[in-house]
Order: structure tokens, then sequence, then C-alpha cells
């Protein structure tokens, strides 16, 4: 792991310390009787970090192999990533330190290892035999680049071809040179003037080791003898070669070019082919040669015993086909199917039942690699249809522009979310078994369930169950389909704030255990869901509009205004308050021309079809005031025991009553301190840290604030100006330094110093570092709550952090996490019989907090923690009882209070890359690790932590990381990963008959160390290239691992051609310690070995 920073650790506990010596004598009395109370038990030790594990589609994938024996699929990336796929929860995950691209990949089949071929010039040998891959052996070419690689089945001599057009021989066990090289001048000798190009392919002869298919990108192909060192014949084609595939009786050999024309030659007639087809040419009359097509970027040529050969082909498509999607062309006899991708093609692969080049191929599907997905299409089946595909590679299929992450949910959620996402289906998938089906599962040491939303840019949320480091969709929402869609660009309304993606989700407020859900969208629009598993129709869907509004009409006497309680929400006396419209604007310009009073989404206004899931209860938005767009929402709250949302952004906050659909608070921020100012806005600096200087103690408790305050259409808001008369100067800020509302924090908590009891409340943090609080008067529960009105007032307590607030909670006496209050879900489009009803009346929220019978000594912690720092605050007394300066130079992305080990701890993560965890109450330093810089916005966005040590970000716009801080998980991290290589008996080679007539005859074979070893070919120049042994270690687990697993990755991977059967089943992991010094002895009885079983087949 990286190192820990001590230092940062020492400081922090000097500055604890300082705090607690700085408290006054009342207080240290005060929270010193609580801390002996509370036992905190998490220590240093029980923290630390390591990845678990990713998920998600491999980004900008470049690379494709495939082992059909251990039958295990790997993709390389741009970017120098490796994935690993086994059968369905089995992945891996593996990196270059180069980050240079993979250019190619070659299994040694059945063998449990890789080679992958970088852009940089360097050769990587792989161990898959243990759960975290490692490099064993790396070449570093320095003179010539890398184009292209041929490993033989059951051949230890890798061919690398260059772009000189060179070929080398390196002997994958030791990883080095051999001394036989083909050059490219001998290879083509005279039959071209000019140089042939980079090696494009490479191949041996099926029926003959000994012949070697060199092809050269300008279109010569070369058939070179390994034994005389020369060549048979060479093939030239006035067309760009892509690539080459041989017909298994190795007599014929297709070649695929850049006119969109495929070749077939017989081996023995290289003066022409012996046929030329254009797939997607048209055939012109008079027998002139069709018009060229896009180049064929790759050709399969496959054989079944049964019937006619199958020719697969990316590319070949007629220029004419203009805005055509990219196509997988598969020709079998006189059928041509096209099969459109979605995507651009990368690679594809055919996947045979036989690994050995010699037999009839017998393909059964092909992998189809495209940039931004993976496709599987099974040829077996008439209308090649493709295989559902289990991995979790749709995280991208919209964007994703923010996400959740719940770990230890209520076991009954993943279920329920299943149930209703079954239904979402699609059908015509092939009915066969997922191939890729290597592998086994590691053993599960967690039984919590894991829960992770993604929002994204189409306004879609998706709900995976994430539970023991496995990932799958469960559940699917489409939150726009509650708006009209514009058609076209010119019907669309200028409201839109953003151009693209109006949709868009910001932020999600989820409570698992009512199951409700709140989103926020760039719109500037809430909606808010239930669960409900009985489909419904609703007639018309109910929506809010809400102004909110930055600046202060200037106000008459200073004590502003003052409205009686009245028994209906925004029936007071103030003539400017309108009543919530339930319908869409009629008004949509004020009186001087500017656009006034409308959203910027369209609500449908037609009977809407809702399926089992989440179902929309009420659309709330923000509307355009006097020619000023409604600002983004940048903090949400939903809470189901009280029947509240509440939203804020850099105008004010406004709480929602989403029972009785009605707007309880609508405020400017500004006006939510009262008239006293609390701050000298002075032009300067806005962000300057002020005193504050008053509260919202003159506005008279138990008021209901009016719900929506109309501004008068002429104000002046273009300026994005605030005025307040007699008390404050005019200044002008703009809206990224307005205060804007942060952190939204429900709970049961005593809200003024003289509290002697919790009550309801809503706790409000700003960009100013200001935490305010809010009291919430609720009717009793059951008919009652839908007909009396829920009425908000300020409690005048104001508290004070550097930074904007980020996150706030709630302890109680015990240093226990006082979650809020929250009703247990049911089914609400099922009516209710009399007892239901009753139970209903006298059903009371869930709550954990203190209830009002207990004694007055009780008091809470609340836990605050800002972009600088975190404090801990006594309550009733208000007294800051613990404070952490988190960061000086930097500042908080995402701090998250979370539960470990049966206690409770801050997390916080920096923008420089550190992430860092405190005890509660004490705030001491436990955790903290430069883990990794913030290098772009998505991993601000999406970056979370979760309970019982878990985190998560998106890495690339495809995946998601999960990481661990947990010590535990750390340890039980190696049995948890599945395992890639499991031990498989090598098919038999095909029967001796096909051996009839091959090498002269006789049955011999080509003897490779005879021809590639030091002893016949001499060394190669040491300046070609250069070995670098590899670190062979477990990346990411606490040093190696014990046993024999340690073992292997210290160990050279011996990979005897020829060698002993093994008996035991238990011996499979010693197999591989078989050193490079026992392959000298059997490499001569290698290809003369054919009765007998290799070594890697147990």
């Amino acid at each position: 792991m990286r190192k820990f920073n001590i230092r940062k650790v020492l400081d922090g506990l000097t500055a604890v310390s300082a705090v607690a010596s700085a408290s006054s004598a009342a207080q240290q009395q005060q929270a010193g009787n609580r801390e002996t109370e509370i036992q905190e038990t998490l220590q240093s030790e029980h923290f630390q970090l390591c990845k678990t594990v990713r998920h998600g589609f491999p980004y900008q994938p470049s690379a494709l192999a495939f082992d059909p024996v251990q039958k295990i699929l790997a993709i390389g990336t741009q970017s120098g990533a490796l994935r690993l796929f086994g059968r369905p929860g089995v992945e891996c995950y593996c990196q270059h330190d180069s980050g240079a691209a993979v250019i190619q990949l070659q299994f040694l089949i059945n063998e449990g290892a890789l080679v992958s071929a970088l852009a940089d010039d360097t050769l990587h040998l792989w161990n898959l035999r243990q759960k975290r891959p490692a490099i064993l052996h790396s070449l570093k070419f320095n003179r010539e680049r890398i184009t292209f690689c041929h490993l033989p089945f059951q051949s230890k001599w890798l061919y690398v071809g260059t772009e000189r057009g060179n070929i080398h021989i390196v002997n994958v066990e030791s990883f080095t040179l051999s001394g036989y090289v083909i050059m490219w001048n001998k290879a083509i000798e005279l039959s071209s003037k000019s140089h042939p190009g980079p090696i494009v392919h490479i191949s041996d002869n099926p029926m003959d080791e000994g012949k070697l298919l060199i092809g050269f990108e300008s279109g010569t192909v070369v058939l070179w003898d390994l034994k005389s060192k020369k060549a048979d014949y060479r093939y030239t084609h006035d067309e760009a070669i892509h690539s080459v595939a041989w017909h298994h009786e190795g007599k014929q050999f297709i070649c695929s070019h850049s006119d969109g024309t495929l070749t077939i030659w017989n081996v023995k007639s290289p003066t022409k082919p012996f046929q030329t087809i254009t797939p997607h040419g048209k055939q012109l009359k008079d027998g002139k040669k069709p018009e060229p097509c896009k180049p064929i970027l790759k050709v399969e040529y496959k054989t079944t015993r049964a019937g006619e050969p199958f020719i697969i082909l990316s590319g070949g498509l007629s220029y004419d086909t203009v805005g055509r999607r990219p196509c997988l062309t598969v020709m079998h006899g006189k059928s041509t199917a096209v099969l459109e991708m979605d995507y651009s093609i990368v690679d594809f692969l055919t996947l045979c039942e036989t690994p050995y080049p010699n037999d009839f191929q017998e393909p059964y599907a092909v992998v189809v690699l495209l940039e931004k997905d993976l496709v599987l299409i099974d040829l077996a089946q008439n209308g090649y249809p493709i295989f559902e595909n289990p991995y979790p590679l749709t995280i991208h299929e919209s964007p994703v522009t923010c996400c959740e992450y719940f770990a230890d949910c209520p076991v009954d959620l993943i279920p329920a979310l299943y149930s209703v996402g079954a239904r979402q289906k699609r059908q015509g998938y092939s009915k066969k078994e997922w191939p890729i089906s290597g592998g086994n599962w590691g053993l599960i040491t967690q039984s919590y369930p894991e829960i992770i939303i993604t929002g994204h840019a189409d306004g879609s949320i998706k709900f995976w169950d994430a539970s023991a480091i496995m990932l799958q969709v469960l559940y699917k929402l489409k939150t726009a389909k509650v708006f009209e869609k514009s058609r076209n660009k010119d019907d669309r309304p200028n409201t839109d704030i953003v151009d693209e993606d109006p949709y868009a989700i910001q932020i999600i407020s989820w409570c698992p255990e009512s199951r409700m859900l709140c989103i926020a969208g760039v719109s500037a629009h809430v909606i808010i869901y239930r669960f409900s598993k009985q489909e419904v129709t609703t007639e018309v869907i109910p929506m809010l509009e809400v102004r909110l509004l930055y600046e202060i009409n200037d106000i008459e006497t200073p004590d502003g205004e003052q409205v009686p309680p009245s028994s209906t929400p925004g029936a007071g006396s103030n003539p400017q308050s309108i009543v919530p419209q339930s319908h869409p604007s009629t008004s949509s310009s004020s009186s001087d021309g500017l656009r006034d009073n409308v959203p910027c989404l369209k609500v449908k206004n037609s009977p809407l079809k809702q399926s089992p899931g989440y179902q929309t209860e009420l659309v709330i938005q923000l509307v355009w005031v006097s020619g000023e767009p409604p600002q983004q929402i940048t903090s949400l709250a939903v809470n189901s025991a009280y029947g509240l949302v509440v939203f804020g952004n850099c105008n004010g906050i406004a709480m929602v009553d989403y029972l009785q659909k009605t707007v309880l608070l609508n405020l400017g921020t500004i006006e939510l301190y009262g008239s006293n100012d609390p701050y000298r806005r002075e032009p300067r600096s806005p962000r300057k840290t002020r005193q504050p200087s008053g509260g919202l103690c003159d506005i008279n408790e138990g008021t209901v604030v009016p719900e929506d305050r109309c501004k008068s259409p002429t104000s002046d808001v273009k300026d994005n100006s605030f005025s307040r008369s007699r008390s404050s100067s005019v200044t002008s800020i703009d809206k990224e330094s307005r205060e804007a509302i942060s952190a939204l924090h429900f709970c049961e908590t005593f809200t003024r110093k003289a509290d002697t009891s919790p009550s309801p409340c809503l706790w409000v943090g700003t960009t100013l570092g200001t935490v305010l609080v809010i009291v919430l008067n609720l009717p009793p529960g059951g008919e009652q709550r839908l007909l009396q009105p829920v009425i908000v007032s300020p409690s005048g307590t104001i508290l004070r952090l550097k930074g904007a607030i980020l996150r706030m909670a709630f302890l109680d006496t015990t240093g226990s996490l006082v979650p809020p209050a929250h009703e247990p879900w049911r089914e609400y489009n099922v009516p209710e019989d009399k007892d239901e009803k009753e139970k209903a009346k006298k059903r009371r929220p869930v709550s954990v907090s203190p209830s009002s019978s207990q004694e007055i000594s009780e008091n809470q912690y609340a836990v605050i923690c800002s972009e600088k720092q975190a404090k801990v605050i006594s309550l009733p007394s208000q007294n800051c009882t613990y404070k952490q300066n988190i960061t000086e130079t930097s500042f908080v992305l995402r701090g998250d209070i979370v539960s470990l080990s049966n206690s409770i701890c801050l997390a916080c993560f920096c923008a420089n890359g550190h992430i860092m965890t405190f005890s509660l109450p004490s705030l001491r330093p436990l955790l903290d690790v430069y883990y990794l810089p913030l290098t772009n916005m998505r991993i601000a966005r999406t970056f979370c932590f979760t309970n019982n040590g878990q985190a998560l970000y998106l890495v690339s716009p495809t995946e998601i990381q999960r990481l661990t801080y947990s010590q535990e998980t750390c340890e039980n991290l190696q049995e948890m990963l599945g395992e890639l290589f499991t031990p498989v008996e090598t098919p038999e080679a095909p029967n001796r008959g096909f051996f009839k007539g091959l090498f002269g005859g006789g049955a011999q074979s080509l003897d490779r160390e005879e021809l590639f070893g030091e002893s016949a070919s001499g060394k190669a120049s040491r300046s070609l290239a250069q070995h670098i042994p590899g670190p062979g270690g477990i990346e990411g687990v606490k040093g190696a691992a014990s046993g024999v697993v340690g073992e292997l990755a210290r160990a050279r991977l011996a990979l005897d051609e020829r060698g002993q059967k093994l008996g035991e089943l238990e011996e499979k992991t010693a197999a591989m310690l078989y050193s490079a010094d026992s392959f000298s002895k059997h490499a001569h009885e290698m290809m003369l070995k054919y009765k007998d079983k290799k070594w890697y087949q147990f």
C-alpha cells in the first residue's frame, strides 16, 4: 500500500488536543462526563485502504483474446488496462504500469498465462494462476516497433513481427530472444523493388509447423520454410492486406484487403488468387470489376464437418452506405448475414470447439468487441441471435452523472427491486448458456446486502445489486417519461437551462427503509417516487411550480413580515403570496417582456401508465423569474416519516409537503437569517469569513412562512444583484459566490439551547459554512396528517464552520448514530381495510432518536463536516466539544458518517487525493492515505463512502472502481476474489489420419528447440531488446498471499511443452513451480510424445 502520512495525523492530533484544551471549564465538565461514557472502539489498526474490484465495460478497448479450453476472455485497453472475464461473477482487472495501449493479447492456451504486446514495444507475460494476476517477465524492444505477434498452440516460441518487416522469436519461458531472425529482405528477395511494409500477419500452416505464413501490409504474403530459412512461395497482390486466415487443412488461406475484397489463395498457386470476393460490392454488368468498398479489417475462415465453412468479416461496406452502422458479416454457404452493431467494431473472435488449428473448427459463437459494448452472437441458431450478456457492462448506457452507495440495506430490498426489474428484460436472446464460463467464484465472506444507484444523463436511474464484490442490474427507472418530449429543435421552448440532456440526474436522495426516492435534475426539477408492486394509471401527474429568488424586496419595517398561524398553508396576510400552481403555467412573460413564471420542462397532461416499481408521486419545478432561469439544485433531502422533501440552490431553499402537495417554505438564502443582516457583505470578497450579528430570532416562533413569495416582475434581477434597504450596502454577487444551500438533514434533535426534549427539525448547511435549524411542527398521524398543515418556523440557532457544509449527522449519548426517522414501506396502491386504517392512525414513524419522555439530562451530539473542518457539537448546549481541521491547503470533496466494526466514523475524500477517517465523537485521526489526486470532475461527482468500510467512484466514463478502507475486508479479499485458472484437461488432438503426408509422409514434427535454441541460432543482439523481470507479486493484498499461491507469485512460470502427466489433482499448482532448468531436459522429447498427456492436462 501507499505510505501512511503520519505527519498529517500527528498534526491532526495536536489540533484536537489544542481545541480540547481551549475549551471552557464548564464545557469540559459537561463533555467530560459524556466522554467517559462513550467508549470509542475504532483504532488505526481497523483501517487499511485497497482497491477491491472494478465493474463495467473496459474503457477504450483495443485488443481481445480468448482461451478456448479455459473459456476465459481477455480485453486490453488504450490505457494499458487488462480485464479478464470468466463465468458471470468471475472478473479481474490488472494494469500495465506504463499505461501504454495494449495492441495484442495472446493466451498460452490452457496454461494459465497470457502475453500482452503494448504500443511502447514491450511484451509482458502474465501469470493467471493467482487470484491477482501478476507480470512474470517483460521484454522491451529498443530498435524496432512491434506490430503483430503469434504464439502457436502448445509452443513456447512466440513470433514477433515488427514495423520494419522483420520477425523475431521469443522464448516465452525465459522471455529471451532467439538468435533466429527472419529479415524482410530475405523474405521477399527480388519479388518487390520497395519495402513491403510492416508485418500485419504471422501464422504457421495448420498441417505443417515448419511453414510460416507472413503477411506484409503492402499486399505481399510469403510462405517461409523455417528449416531451410528461405521462402517457399511469394503471393503478391496490389491491394494492402489487413488480415489473413487459414483453412484448417492448410491448403488454402484467405486475405482481407483495403478495397473491400477477399482473396482466397491455393498454397501452391502463388501467381494469382484462386477466388476474389467483394462481399458488399455491387456486381456491375459487362463483367466489370465491382466498385471498391471500405477496407475489410479482419476476416476469419472456420470450417465445419457437417456443412459449408463460415467466412466472418468486419468492415467492407460500400462507400455509398453513409450513416450506416458498423457491421459484422457472416457468410455461410450461399447465405450472407449482415449484423448491424451499435458502435464501431474494435475486434472480433470466432469461438470454436477445438483449440487445434488442424481440425474442423466447428464455430459456435462470435465475440464482437465494440467501442462501448461486448456482443456475443450465436452461430448455431437461425437468425444469429445474441446471447444475453450477464456481465454488468451497461453502466454507461447513458453517461453516469451521479451515484450513491448503500451497504447494509434492509434484506427485502434486493428481491423487491429484482422482481419489478425482471419484467423489464428484453426478449429474443439465444436460448444457450453464456459460453464464456471459465474460472470459479470466490468465497462469500460478506453477507450484508449492498445497493448502488446510478443517475444518468438521459434521466434514467439504475439500481444495482453490489453484494459480495459482484454487480448486477436490478431495476431501471426512466424519470423523463413524465415530461413532454420536444419532437424537433424548432419545437423546443427556449426555457431549457441546458442545450443537451435536460433530464440529467444531479442528486439522488433515497430512504431504503421506506423505499421513498427523490431525484433532482439539471433542469431545476425534483421528482418524488413511491415504490409499488402494482401497476397504476395516473390520470393527472401531480405538479408544483416554485419561484425561488435570491434578492430581497425593500422592507418597510426592520421586523419584517409577520404572518399569523393559519390553518391553510399560503393563506397568510401577505398579499403577494401566491398559491403554488398544480397545473402548467399560463403566464410565460412578465410585463416588460421577460420570460417569467415558466418551468424548463413541460409535464405530460395525458394519463401516465406506471409499471410496478417506482411511481411518480409529485413533480416540482422551479420557474423562470423576470428573465432569469432557475438555478440548478445543489442539495436535496426527503423524509418519509414527516412526508416532506426539501431542496435548495444558490438562490434559496424550498420545502414541500408531498402528502398534501403544498409548498411549506420558500425563502432566499439571506431570508433564512431573518431581517438582521448576518454578514456585512463587502464588495471585495463575498466569501470572506464573517461573524453573524444575529439570527432568525426576530421572526416569531410558530409562524407559517408564506409558501411562495411572488416578487414584482420589475425586480432588478438581470444583473444578479440584491438590494437591502436601511441596513446594508448594495453589493453585486455572482451566482457562483452566492450563499447556496449545500447540505440538508432531517432529524429529531434539540433545536435550541433551552430545549428539554428533541423534536423534528431540519438542519440546513450553506456554502459559507453556516448551519441553521428550522423547527417542524407536524400534525398527528393518520387522516389528521392530510388535513392539518405542517408548520415550519426558524429556531434562531446558527452555527459556523470554515468552508461549505457537506454532511451532518447526530449521535446519541452512547455515541451511536441516530438515523433520521422513517416510515416502514407499505403498499400504497392496495385499498386498506378498517383494521389497517386503525393501525395507520396509531402508526408512529420509526425513529431511533430519544423520545420526549427521557430525562432532561439526555443529550445528543451533532456531527458537522465542511470542506475544511469537522465539529462535534453537544446538544442542547450547542458547545463545540471537538473540532478537527481536516485540511488547510485543499478541500474535502466528500464526507460521510459511516458505520464500521459496530462503531462509527467520519470518512473524507480530499481534492488533494487523501482519504481520511476520524473517530466519533472525538474526531481522532485514524487513517490518512494518499490514494488518488482529483484528475477530473467525474471522480468528485461520483465518489462516495458507505457502511462497513466500502467506497466507490467512477474511474472512467464506463467503469466503477470499488475500494475498501476496512482492514478486515482487505484481509478477506483474497478469499472473496474469484479464480481465473481451473485445471482442465486439454482435448484430444485430431486422430493420426490428419497427419498422412505431413512432413514428407512421415509423422515427423518440427523441433523448434533445435531451430531457435541458442546452440543452433546463437544469441540475439543485446541491444535489440532488454529483459525486465516482473514483480510477480499480488497487488493490493497485504504482502504476498501465504502458502502455494505466494510461492507461485515468486516462482518462474515453467511452461514445459512436453512434460509429465500429474496423477493427482492436488498437485495442480505445484506443477507451476517447475523451473526453467527442468525445461531443457524435456524440450527434445516434446513433439515426439503425442501419445503422452501434457503436464498441464490434469
